[in-house]
C-alpha cells in the first residue's frame, strides 16, 4: 500500500518471548499514524515514529523478552484515508495499538474503529477535548494536551492581562471548532466578549481575506484556532498587514517548537502560548532532545514527540504487567491502574475518561538577543498544576465516569 512508509517499517525491538506471555502473534505491534508529508509533518510526522522507537529501546524490550515491531503511515490529514489505512493495520497485519494522530478529525473516526476492534489508542497530536468527553472510550488515552488545556492556559493569561475582546480565525474541521469552542468558553467567563469569527479551509495558505475580517472587527485579540503551517502562514500574513503594528495582538492558540522555529524569533518573540512539554527545562528533557535531533535530521523534539514517547513507554509497561495485548480494554485498564512515571513528563495518573494528567505550561517566546541557540527559543511564564491543567472530570460529560 503506498500510503505504508517503508522507512517506518522498522523492527524496533527483538527477543525471545516467554512462553507465559499472551501476546498476539508472538508479536506487539505498534502503527503510528499521522501526517507524515503535510502541514503537520514537522510537529508529528516521521520524528513520532523515532520517538516510539527511542521509547521500545529505552524500555529495554528486547531484555525484557518482548518482541516489538514499529510501522508507520501518512494519514494525509483526511479522516478516509486514516480509517483505511487503522483497519488494514488491525485486521491483516494484527496492529495492537495506534498512536499519535494529529488531525483530530481523523483521530475521532480511528477512535470508533480501535473501539470496536478492542486495540488501544494512544492520542498525542489530536487535540480535540471530545476525545475525553463525549466521545471518550475504554481503549482509549489522551495523553499530552487538548483544546480545553490550551485555552484554560492561554485564554486564562491574556484576558487577565486585558485582552478582553476577541475574534476567531479558526481552521474548519474537528479540532478548529473544539478550540474555538473551548476558548470563547474562557474568554466569556473571564468576563471578556467574542465579538465575531471566521473560518478557513483546511489547510490553507492565502489567509488575507480572513485577516482584513479580524481587523475590521477591531477585536483587541485575533485568535488563530489553527496549528502548524496554518498558524505559522496566518501570522506570516498578519505581519504583512501590519496587525500587530495598528493595535491588535495575536493569540496561537496551539503553536509547536518547529512552527517558532520556522516563523524565526524576529516574527514570533512576544507570542504567549500553552504546551505540555520543552526540551530545555531540565537534564532529562535535554539528553533527549539530543538523541532524537541525531536521528531526526537535526529537528528538535516537539510536545508531540515527547508525548508519543511517554505514551508508548507506559503502554509497553503495561503490557508487560498485564501479560498480554490482545484485549485492548485490558491494556488500557491497566494503565489507568499503574501511575505514570518517565523521565520527560514525570509523574501522573490517567483518569477515567483516559485524559493523562499532568502540569501545562505557558511559555513565551524568547527575543532573538535572548535566545543562546537555534532551537533556544521559549521562557517559562508560568506552570499551570496538573490539578488545574485539565478540564474537570465531572464536566466532560464522559459515558466511562460513574456518579
Amino acid at each position: 500500500m503506498k500510503r505504508l512508509l517503508g522507512l517506518a517499517a522498522v523492527i524496533a525491538a527483538i527477543g525471545c518471548m516467554p512462553a507465559k506471555a499472551q501476546y498476539s502473534d508472538g508479536m506487539i505491534k505498534i502503527g503510528v499514524l499521522n501526517d507524515m508529508s503535510g502541514t503537520y509533518a514537522d510537529l508529528a510526522g516521521p520524528g513520532s515514529v523515532v520517538a516510539a522507537q527511542m521509547a521500545v529501546e529505552d524500555f529495554g524490550a528486547a531484555a525484557k523478552g518482548m518482541k516489538v515491531e514499529i510501522v508507520g503511515a501518512d494519514h494525509q490529514n483526511k479522516p478516509d484515508i486514516g480509517s483505511n489505512v487503522v483497519r488494514q493495520w488491525i485486521d491483516r497485519d494484527q496492529v495492537d495499538v495506534i498512536v499519535d494522530v494529529p488531525t483530530s478529525s481523523v483521530a475521532l473516526a480511528v477512535n470508533e474503529i480501535v473501539r470496536e476492534k478492542n486495540k488501544v489508542f494512544l492520542i498525542s497530536g489530536a487535540a480535540a477535548s471530545n476525545l475525553t468527553g463525549d466521545k471518550c472510550s475504554p481503549n482509549t488515552v489522551h495523553w499530552t494536551y487538548d483544546t480545553w488545556s490550551l485555552a484554560n492556559g492561554t485564554g486564562n493569561a491574556i484576558v487577565k492581562t486585558g485582552g478582553k475582546t476577541w475574534f476567531f480565525l479558526t481552521a474548519d474541521y474537528a479540532f478548529g471548532h473544539a478550540l474555538e469552542r473551548d476558548t470563547a468558553a474562557v474568554v466569556e467567563k473571564n468576563g471578556g466578549k467574542v465579538l465575531g469569527k471566521v473560518r478557513h479551509p483546511f489547510p490553507a495558505t492565502d489567509f488575507s481575506s480572513f485577516l482584513l475580517q479580524a481587523q475590521s472587527s477591531k477585536a483587541q485579540i485575533i485568535g488563530l484556532a489553527n496549528a502548524g503551517a496554518d498558524t505559522t502562514n496566518a501570522i506570516k500574513q498578519a505581519a504583512e498587514f501590519g496587525i500587530v503594528k495598528g493595535g491588535q495582538n495575536l493569540a496561537a492558540l496551539l503553536i509547536f517548537l518547529t512552527d517558532i522555529k520556522a516563523l524565526g524569533l524576529q516574527t514570533a518573540q512576544g507570542l504567549v502560548f500553552t504546551e505540555a512539554w520543552y526540551w530545555d527545562m531540565n537534564d532529562a528533557n535535554r539528553d533527549f532532545a539530543k538523541k532524537f535531533s541525531e536521528r531526526n535530521k537535526g529537528i528538535y523534539p516537539s510536545m508531540v514527540h515527547a508525548g508519543v514517547y511517554s505514551a508508548v513507554m507506559h503502554y509497553l509497561k503495561a503490557v508487560q504487567a498485564a501479560k498480554a495485548d490482545a484485549d485492548g480494554k485490558v491494556v488500557v485498564a491497566k494503565m489507568k491502574e499503574l501511575p505514570t512515571d518517565d523521565k520527560l513528563f514525570g509523574k501522573g495518573t490517567i483518569r477515567a475518561d483516559g485524559r493523562k494528567i499532568h502540569p501545562m505550561y505557558l511559555f513565551e517566546v524568547k527575543k532573538p538577543e535572548e535566545s543562546k541557540g537555534p532551537w533556544d527559543l521559549y521562557k517559562v511564564r508560568a506552570t499551570i498544576p496538573a490539578a488545574e491543567a485539565f478540564r474537570p472530570i465531572a464536566e466532560g460529560g464522559c459515558p466511562l465516569v460513574k456518579g
